[in-house]
């Protein structure tokens, strides 16, 4: 049972056509996620539409429309189960105009699979995915050096593909010695379930045993008790009930609480008297939980949205500005100083400034290309000094991660993602 298993967070990631959704598709069929019939069912309407290989892909495509274009466009969230885990998949679009799905989707991944077709070896995208997996956090990974039947199974092709792909992974600060490389095919099954006969020559894992192997992420206890609100409520009889989801630390009954930064600026502080989830009451609650919680003391018209609930004792940091890495995904010209889009943040969504743009970074290696320049554009890496337009709560992603992470949208897209360096208080 679900309730039962550790849950995992799984992004696919990659470039376009290397085959992502086939493999989701190929893993969802093989762990019982989608009976046999459906797949039989979308091979006979795939060939109709002489799209004869797309049958598994199509298990995650169910939107007409990627059907006729053959691509990946939203994050499909799906879930199978092998003995160990539960996961959610986290399909990441490899598509360029797709890129900002891949940013909420990876900065909530516990782990990343990284399709890499062996005929094609690295290409743009697996270069740009890598370097999004690691800015944003993602330590553990898988390779799947996929299309191997397109090679004929051939050991030196996929040794050669690995080689290029250890390279990759080094230069952004990956251990490619931690990390299984699988030669597979995910349309004809070999090395997903059990090991092909057609790869006599590789011993390693299967990719359902390296996704066993995966470490189940730590929850962050011993980090101070941080819980962005998403909504508030006012239930008659009971009060102000604020709902949201606990990132790090533990809350408890009788918590003397602190909400930042609150419609006022300087906080609202109060005492959680109830911790409900699933409609039960719960004593206390952990990492990962989805929660209401009743709290006396704070007017409902003082909290909202985007508030950050922690203890009095280590409350949640407000920004007055802060030092942030981003990597800008894409804009139509160029970002300069003075450019004010809008940064979420955990459940916040603030308008921010950027003061200054202190460094130019090479986006495949981090190390610094060009002090103060002008602009950056699409494709860059860049250090840069922000300033939130109202107060913000956020933290350094050194300190609290999940709460350090940001994406950076304007124009109804995702422009840029990035993490907190440093933070001047208010």
């Amino acid at each position: 049972m679900a309730g039962t298993k550790p849950h995992l967070n799984l992004a696919v990631i990659g470039h376009i056509d290397h085959g992502k959704s086939t493999l989701v598709g190929r893993l969802m069929f093989e762990t019982g996620a989608v009976p046999a019939h459906i797949i039989e069912q979308y091979r006979k309407e795939a060939e109709a539409k002489g799209k004869a290989t797309f049958e598994f892909a199509w298990v995650m495509d169910s939107l007409k429309e990627e059907r006729e274009r053959g691509i990946t466009i939203d994050i499909a969230h799906r879930r199978f189960d092998t003995d160990k885990y539960y996961f959610t998949i986290v399909d990441c679009p490899g598509h360029r105009d797709f890129v900002k799905n891949m940013i909420t989707g990876a900065s909530q991944a516990d782990a990343a699979i990284l399709v890499v077709a062996a005929p094609d070896g690295i290409m743009q995208q697996t270069k740009e995915h890598v370097f999004l997996a690691r800015t944003l956090g993602i330590g553990q990974l898988i390779v799947a050096i996929n299309k191997m039947d397109a090679v004929n199974y051939d050991q030196k092709r996929f040794e050669q593909v690995k080689a290029d792909v250890t390279n990759l992974l080094k230069t952004v600060g990956f251990k490619p010695d931690t990390i299984p490389f699988i030669p597979l095919s995910a349309f004809k099954g070999d090395n997903i379930a059990k090991h092909s006969e057609n790869t006599k020559w590789y011993t390693g894992y299967t990719l359902l045993e390296a996704l066993n192997n995966l470490k189940e992420p730590e929850k962050p206890i011993n980090l101070p008790m941080r819980t962005p609100v998403q909504d508030v409520y006012t239930i008659s009889g009971i009060g102000v009930v604020p709902v949201g989801r606990v990132e790090t630390g533990i809350m408890k009954k009788g918590d003397k609480v602190i909400f930042r930064p609150s419609i006022d600026g300087v906080g609202a502080t109060g005492e959680v008297k109830s911790i409900e989830m699933h409609h039960e009451e719960i004593p206390q609650a952990l990492p990962g939980d989805n929660i209401g919680f009743n709290v006396r003391g704070v007017d409902k018209n003082a909290i909202r949205r985007g508030d950050v609930c922690g203890p009095v004792d280590k409350q949640p940091t407000v920004a007055q500005e802060f030092k942030a890495q981003i990597v800008v995904l894409q804009h139509p010209s160029a970002i300069s100083a003075g450019y004010t889009p809008v940064f979420h943040c955990h459940t916040a969504q603030v308008a921010c400034t950027i003061t200054q743009i202190l460094a130019k970074l090479d986006a495949k290696t981090g190390s610094v290309k060009e002090q103060n320049p002008a602009f950056i554009k699409a494709g860059d890496a860049a250090i840069v000094m922000v300033r939130p337009t109202r107060p913000m709560a956020i933290e350094k992603v050194k300190e609290i991660p999940q709460l350090g992470r940001f994406a950076i949208r304007d124009m109804g897209q995702t422009i840029a993602a990035g993490v907190v360096m440093d933070i001047t208080p208010r």
